[in-house]
Order: structure tokens, then C-alpha cells, then sequence
């Protein structure tokens, strides 16, 4: 379908897919850009651009909304098997796919009407080493390291799962509010001490195997969920033992289960729903630059 695309989200973070070879423009930045706009464009939290791939059954570019490149996306993969299944790319309940931040496994898991309605990931492995998001402090791990942002005074922990990601936590019993990931969010973000910028996720532990957090995406902002932040969050809090795994997640748009190994690999598990399938308008296509 010429100019195709479909939609799906996970816990709300939601993404187009589009098949390049069937697109008649190339997905520039700027076009990216133009097709993410909620109130000029398609709108979505990002664009997932299906590619080949040597290592791997399928590959896979993610955009941001700001035309950006993220390495992974643990919800972005949800919606991104979901697509291949229901697009008859892929018959198989188990594959595999190249993303610019490693190799994953994904397994189907259908419902009674045969819709994969939830996916389980096999992430990879956290590391907490500077070097891996990067950051450009010279310790050996990023375990509770002081960063100030936003006129404040704090401890981060870092977590690469293939891409960067900033934790911070509160204490049990406490609570951030959403005020406060509007300020911090973006100024974590674009800290200095991140070269290649980073996700941000303000948590803090709800029980012993649960976690809550909110979420800044780099190049996309505020955002309802994440996986890979699911993940980050989860690995930073079994290694610093404020819980145990396996970790239920939860963020504003819902729940995700993480298992945390002792080799700090990550498997997550969660749902995903199709919204829509359509295609650009010609108008459209032709108003981008």
C-alpha cells in the first residue's frame, strides 16, 4: 500500500510503522518531524521504519519525534512485532530483530482471536558503565553519582540497555509529581555529562518487587510509558537492592513485568493493541519539505 502506515501503542506510547520501500519520499528529519505533529500531521510518539537486516529475521530504525534516532524502544518492539504479525510479514510466534542498539528475540503471545495482543522481549543486558551511554564522568560505574540540574542537588544512576538512560530515585513512601519531571526531565536530559543526551525516569520503589516511574524520553518529552525505561529503572533498582525481580513496573499509562537476571539481562513482558491502518494523503504527501 503506497504511503501505508500503521498505528499501535503500548500503555499509551504510541507509534506509526511504515514499510520505506513502500513510502514514495524518503523518511528525512524534517519529514519525520512533520508526519509526528499531533496537530499538522499524523501524530505519534515516534516512527518505526521496518529495514533489512543480515543478523536478524527483521530490522528495524526508530525515529523520535524531533527526527532524532533511538537505539531501542521496548515499546516501539511490542508494536513493531504486533505489526508484523498482523501484516502477514511474519507467521512465526518467534523472530528476531536488529535494532541500532543490539539484537532482541521477541515471542508472540495470541489471544482467542489470534491478535497478538501481548509480547515478551528479550532485551539484553543493563550496564551501568559510563562509557556505554555514554557519560563522560571517570568512575567505573554510574551507581549514585551527584548531578545537579534544575537548580537542584541529587544522585543518578545510569543504565545503558542499548540506549542511555538517567535513574533517579526517591525514598519508599515518597512520590514524585509530575511538576517535577517537567523541570528536571529536560534539564537531565541535556545535561553536559551526557554527550549523546538521555532518557530520564524519576522512580521510586512501591513494594518489594514493584517500582513506580515517570517518564522523559530524549526527543520526545514526557511520555505515558517506556520498555527500555521499564528496564533501565527495574536493573537500576535490583542493583542498587531497593527490590528484587522479577519488577512490575508501573507509569501513567500502566504496568509492565521485568525479570532482572543476575547477570543484570533483561526480559520484559507486556501488552500491545493496533489503533489503525491507513494511508498519507497525497495533499499531505506533497506538503512535506
Amino acid at each position: 500500500m503506497k504511503n501505508g502506515f500503521f498505528r499501535g501503542h503500548g500503555l499509551g506510547n504510541d507509534y506509526v510503522v511504515m514499510d520505506p520501500k513502500e513510502l514514495s519520499f524518503p523518511l528525512t528529519a524534517s519529514r519525520v518531524t512533520s508526519i509526528c505533529n499531533r496537530n499538522w500531521g499524523l501524530g505519534s510518539d515516534g516512527i518505526l521504519a521496518l529495514v533489512p537486516s543480515k543478523k536478524a529475521d527483521f530490522g528495524l530504525r526508530i525515529f523520535n519525534p524531533d527526527g532524532s534516532e533511538a537505539e531501542k524502544s521496548g515499546n516501539g518492539l511490542r508494536i513493531f512485532a504486533r505489526y508484523l504479525h498482523a501484516t502477514g510479514k511474519t507467521k512465526q510466534k518467534h523472530f528476531t530483530v536488529e535494532t541500532k542498539g543490539g539484537l532482541v528475540t521477541i515471542a508472540l503471545h495470541l489471544d482467542r482471536h489470534g491478535d497478538a495482543s501481548a509480547v515478551t522481549v528479550e532485551m539484553g543486558q543493563a550496564t551501568f558503565q559510563p562509557a556505554a551511554l555514554p557519560c563522560t564522568l571517570t568512575v567505573k560505574e554510574l551507581i549514585e553519582q551527584p548531578i545537579n540540574a534544575a537548580g537542584q542537588s541529587m544522585a543518578f544512576t545510569g543504565v545503558s540497555v542499548g540506549n542511555p538512560h538517567c535513574v533517579v530515585f526517591k525514598p519508599s513512601g515518597q512520590s514524585w509529581l509530575r511538576e517535577d519531571l517537567l523541570k528536571l526531565g529536560p534539564a537531565l536530559e541535556n545535561h553536559p555529562i551526557f554527550p549523546k543526551r538521555t532518557n530520564v525516569q524519576l522512580a521510586v520503589p512501591t513494594g518489594p518487587h514493584e517500582l513506580f516511574i515517570l517518564i522523559w524520553e530524549r526527543g520526545a518529552g514526557e511520555t505515558q510509558a517506556s520498555g527500555s525505561s521499564s528496564c533501565a529503572a527495574a536493573s537500576a533498582a535490583v542493583r542498587l537492592g531497593l527490590v528484587k525481580s522479577p519488577v512490575r513496573v508501573t507509569m501513567p499509562g500502566g504496568q509492565l513485568n521485568i525479570e532482572v537476571a543476575q547477570d543484570f539481562s533483561l526480559t520484559m513482558k507486556g501488552p500491545v493493541a493496533e489503533v489503525a491502518r491507513g494511508t498519507l494523503s497525497p495533499s499531505f504527501v506533497r506538503s512535506l519539505r
